[in-house]
């Protein structure tokens, strides 16, 4: 069961921890807390103040911790979060360039420098004629670690854009498919197996060998897949239509979203990338500052189950809407919604919400 719960994070990894024994049990935990910045932020007629300390509206939460204090409280929430984290589970914490840095070392330290895995920079918005001393900032950061040495990986790729086409790919063949040759030998001499062996009539080169058996080659130049050079040269040909694109790096352009419904919404494509990455159909998804709920409705969406925590009333009630705003790719979740200082006073019993 999908469930939500309005309340104190810390309470709430707690509550997981011990009422619902989830120790262990979180494949993905994706959160975007605070940036401590020393403001608050609004919200004013349904429409999110996108600036901190804006005068109008009321709080959607504050943002008040700076410094040691809030690599503190970050830190506790961290150490709670390791202990629901799965074997192969891996964490997603956004962050901003001001902070980032220090939280990055307390990282370390929470789950081991040999278990960080990315500084992803993300581009948040246009260029900016902001006047001070400084470059503009366009970019924040999210920094990536895992349990483990072996957490769930799902390789991303993108598509080739028309420039990569025309660099990777620059040659066409007689039905105009775009393709590039790659060599059919691969550092390091064998002296046994079928890699060592004469391919029409040649060896691979000194200190070389032939990346597969040489009846493979021989079936690829039946095929037409090998192309020789002028100089006799063979090699391996590769279309770009058969690749499913390139490897993702770690510079991600996703946008904030022009008009969110609150403050610091992300945008809905970040948080699908990371679930298909990091996570896979079935797994448990985790966001103990879920705000809008952004990061429940990709679970949702892809299939994945999720649990998300925020003690703010805005954000209980944007995610409750987003939860609700269906398509015609993704059904209205059933969820348990939990109030935990219903819990606490043991007047009020959990409820599903369909």
């Amino acid at each position: 069961m999908n469930l939500l719960i309005e309340g104190d994070n810390i309470a709430g990894l707690i509550y997981l921890l011990q009422e619902r024994r989830l120790q262990e049990k979180i494949d993905l935990v994706y959160i975007d807390p605070p940036f401590a910045t020393g403001s608050n932020f609004t919200i004013t007629e349904d429409r999110a103040a996108t600036i901190s300390n804006s005068k109008r509206g009321s709080v959607a939460y504050s943002d008040r911790l700076i410094g040691s204090e809030f690599v503190e409280f970050l830190r506790e929430r961290l150490l709670l979060l390791r202990e629901l984290l799965s074997a192969r589970g891996s964490i997603y914490l956004h962050i901003d360039y001001k902070i980032g840095h220090y939280i990055k070392v307390m990282m370390d330290e929470v789950f081991g420098m040999e278990n960080f895995r990315n500084d992803i920079t993300r581009v948040k918005c246009n260029p900016k004629n902001f006047k001070r001393t400084g470059y503009g900032n366009v970019k924040d950061a999210i920094l990536f670690y895992s349990k483990t040495s072996r957490p769930i990986w799902n390789e991303p790729k993108e598509k080739y854009s028309a420039k990569d086409l025309e660099r990777l790919f620059p040659k066409t063949d007689k039905r105009g498919r775009r393709y590039t040759t790659v060599p059919i030998h691969a550092p390091g001499e064998t002296e046994r197996g079928k890699s060592n062996r004469p391919f029409r009539g040649m060896m691979p080169p000194k200190g070389r060998h032939w990346r597969t058996d040489v009846e493979t080659l021989e079936r690829w130049d039946k095929e037409g897949l090998i192309e020789w050079s002028a100089t006799g040269n063979p090699r391996k040909v590769v279309f770009a239509d058969e690749r499913e694109g390139k490897r993702v790096q770690d510079i991600w352009e996703y946008k904030d979203p022009q008009y969110p419904v609150y403050p610091t919404e992300k945008n809905a494509e970040l948080l699908d990338l990371i679930i298909r990455t990091s996570s896979n159909p079935g797994s448990i998804v985790l966001d103990c500052f879920c705000g809008s709920g952004t990061t429940l409705k990709s679970a949702q969406r892809l299939n994945r189950n999720w649990i998300g925590i925020d003690q703010s009333e805005h954000a209980i009630r944007a995610t409750v809407e987003k939860l609700g705003d269906g398509d015609f790719f993704t059904s209205k979740p059933e969820y348990e919604f939990l109030q935990l200082a219903a819990v606490e006073r043991k007047n009020a019993r959990p409820f599903v919400e369909e």
